[in-house]
């Protein structure tokens, strides 16, 4: 069972931190994406923002589950 968990949960999280570091440094939206004329109330409907926060939630979720996966294998 820990070395399912291993197998599943090290490449899953080393997965998911490079995603999450590549999707925070190429699509954040640059300062000429026209995201200033966006109301700030309003700011999730710009499309670069909204596929931008997307992603780093998705990302961020499956580094946290490879993670979770590492951590239970170290208790099994």
């Amino acid at each position: 069972m820990r070395i399912l968990f291993l197998l599943i949960g090290g490449p899953l999280f080393l997965v998911g931190v490079f995603a999450h570091v590549y999707v925070k440094i190429k699509l954040r939206p640059k300062d000429d994406s026209g995201l200033d004329d966006y109301y700030w109330e309003f700011e999730d409907a710009h499309p670069g923002l909204a596929r931008y926060n997307k992603w780093s939630q998705r990302t961020f979720a499956v580094a946290i589950t490879g993670l979770i996966l590492l951590f239970i294998s170290l208790i099994f």
